[in-house]
């Protein structure tokens, strides 16, 4: 059974989808160990609350190469296959995603390209979009920019706000994470440049 270990920064309510997955069986995986660089994260406490490896390593003052140095020792340490950052408000260093080639995966609350960055959901309902949605891809040296694995399209209602709008969004990230880490895990899929081509035998 794979290790997944997870990042998150906040509440980690896509790192509790994902724990549910995992608990009732859809994910056949063990998440290893929980990493935040906030000790205030909700998400540190929903993982101790579940009995996982929750562990805080402060990034406040810490020059990010070597904080990332600290996370890296840690996941090393508890044998982990797929790195998944949940809400990690944290760009990682060049270093960091070289130690985990095409195994650290993100998931952003936009149609990427479009959108990158914070407040994705905002943005694209400040410019008057009619389809939103969110996005699995691999993590690259880059903001928001490797190649992705699977996208969920939501409509923008006439009656949204962009809070309406990015609580739809949530919910198909809930759903979006889980599929991404299962075609990973399953090793079923071939990367052709930016294009991540599914095998024909793949869920």
């Amino acid at each position: 059974m794979k290790n997944l270990g997870i990042l998150l920064s906040g509440r980690g309510s896509n790192f509790e989808a994902i724990a549910d997955n995992v608990a009732s069986g859809k994910l056949e995986a063990k998440i290893a160990v929980v990493v935040s660089n906030r000790a205030d994260a909700l998400g540190v406490e929903s993982a101790r609350r579940r009995g996982l490896n929750a562990l805080v390593i402060p990034s406040k003052g810490v020059a990010r190469e070597d904080h990332d140095r600290q996370v890296v020792a840690v996941l090393r340490e508890h044998e982990v296959d797929l790195v998944c950052l949940a809400g990690y408000m944290r760009l990682l260093s060049p270093w960091f995603v070289q130690q985990f080639p095409n195994r650290i995966l993100n998931i952003h609350p936009g149609l990427l390209p479009a959108f990158p960055g914070l407040d994705a959901q905002k943005q694209a309902f400040d410019y008057g979009v009619k389809v939103s949605g969110c996005t699995v891809h691999f993590v690259d040296e880059n903001l928001d920019h490797g190649a992705i694995l699977v996208q969920k399209v939501v409509p923008a209602l006439d009656t949204d706000d962009e809070h309406t709008l990015a609580a739809r969004i949530l919910e198909q990230e809930h759903i979006a994470y889980s599929e991404g880490i299962r075609i990973v895990l399953e090793g079923k899929y071939r990367i052709e440049g930016r294009r991540v081509v599914k095998s024909k035998d793949a869920r």
